[in-house]
């Protein structure tokens, strides 16, 4: 009798668990439905391509058209001459074979937009301009209150010419299927304020929250694009989670102050640095990794909006989090 009944309770359980989950599924569909009808038609200017038509003749036009594009301390001399380049030309001929349209990258950030305005209604989609910029990696999205640049000669491939003689894990992340996370990302750093407190746990938990962000504001993108992974080097974080999170208990660096643990775990390498046989296999930012790893627990057991987590501390989320790492 005792036994028909613990396994009669054991299906009460595991049915009210599925009844939880198609409970969360369908109120998760009803959210993405509502996302879908928000209204938002970005403005796409191919400044590339006004530029690549652009002659000595005709450049007053373009400059009148797109004054703060041409900084006043150069001079109109300079930027004629930078159109006469034969680089500068050559990088709008490969620009332009590379995204002869830019259909498909305009319905990808509209949808991001909805997302934005679903999750923080007061922003408003940005006018887009995609520019050329001398493959200036770091700053490939530049984005403000009203303007979206992207640089689109960073998005090549990672194979392409212009990146032969870069380090292969910068050119890795060179590619067209990582342009919409980074804008996510640059919308991300314009809302969350960077750490005042310089522990290690504070900067992770800073960029587990960018990471927990572009969950919410980009589904349907993997997690490796999310993080800026190949899907092996996700594959490698995902298997060998617990060894890290031991690593980082043992060696007591949440708590650390030492700036070399950026470099280390959380900056673009070719690997992150345990000091251990694994180094060579590992991606780099793996610590972004961890921290992802704690907020998307925490949030896991707090039903908050993304704003709300945003001002919250690194110290109440890891405690809250309760965070164990898959095995």
């Amino acid at each position: 009798m005792n036994l028909q009944l613990l396994c009669m309770s054991k299906r009460i359980f595991i049915l009210f668990l599925i009844s939880i989950a198609l409970f969360s599924c369908t109120d998760e569909n009803k959210v993405n439905e509502a996302i879908k009808k928000i209204p938002m038609d970005l403005k796409i200017v191919r400044f590339d391509r006004e530029l690549a038509e652009t002659s000595e003749d005709n450049f007053l036009e373009t400059k009148e058209k797109f004054p703060y594009l041409f900084p006043e301390q150069y001079s109109d001399s300079f930027w004629i001459q930078k159109l006469n380049d034969t680089l500068q030309i050559e990088l709008l001929r490969e620009v332009g074979e590379a995204f002869p349209s830019f259909e498909n990258h305009k319905t990808d950030l509209e949808l991001l937009y909805k997302h934005i305005k679903h999750y923080f209604p007061r922003i408003n989609g940005p006018k887009v301009l995609t520019v050329i910029s001398s493959v200036d990696y770091p700053n490939r999205i530049i984005l403000t209150d009203s303007l979206l640049l992207i640089g689109l000669d960073n998005y090549l491939g990672s194979d392409h010419k212009f990146y032969q003689g870069m380090q292969k894990y910068i050119a890795a992340i060179l590619d067209e299927k990582y342009m919409t996370s980074d804008v996510a990302g640059a919308f991300a750093t314009k809302v969350l304020n960077y750490p005042t407190e310089r522990t290690f746990l504070s900067k992770i938990i800073y960029y587990g929250k960018i990471l927990y962000l572009k969950d919410k504001l980009l589904p349907n993108i993997t997690d490796a694009q999310k993080i800026g992974y190949s899907q092996e080097q996700y594959d490698w974080a995902l298997a060998n989670e617990e060894p890290m999170w031991r690593y980082f208990v043992e060696n007591e660096l949440l708590y650390s102050t030492d700036n070399k643990l950026e470099a280390r775990f959380l900056d673009l390498a070719p690997f992150s640095k345990f000091g251990l046989e694994l180094d060579n296999e590992s991606p780099s930012r793996l610590g972004r990794y961890i921290g992802w790893q704690i907020v998307k627990a925490y949030m896991d057991k707090n039903e908050i909006s993304p704003q709300q987590l945003l001002p919250l501390s690194a110290e109440e989320i890891f405690k809250e989090a309760n965070y164990k790492p898959r095995k």
